[in-house]
């Protein structure tokens, strides 16, 4: 399964940071995910104030980001 994995960091503490990873759908691919990602960064930093995004990529949950 592909996840729209998000790399932030807290805004109070930018030396504690996480990677956060949002379900797509199964059958999406590695660029469409990459495609329609920016409409979920707004909603994931709505619903996230006291983090800010530093990165982010599509892939599998639990790999590495780069």
């Amino acid at each position: 399964m592909i996840s729209l994995i998000i790399h932030a960091c807290l805004i109070n503490d930018p030396g504690v940071c996480k990677d956060h990873a949002i379900p797509v759908l199964a059958s999406t691919t590695p660029s469409s995910c990459a495609l329609h990602a920016p409409p979920h960064f707004a909603k994931w930093s709505g619903e996230n104030p006291q983090w800010a995004i530093k990165r982010w990529r599509c892939g599998a949950p639990g790999s590495d980001v780069k």
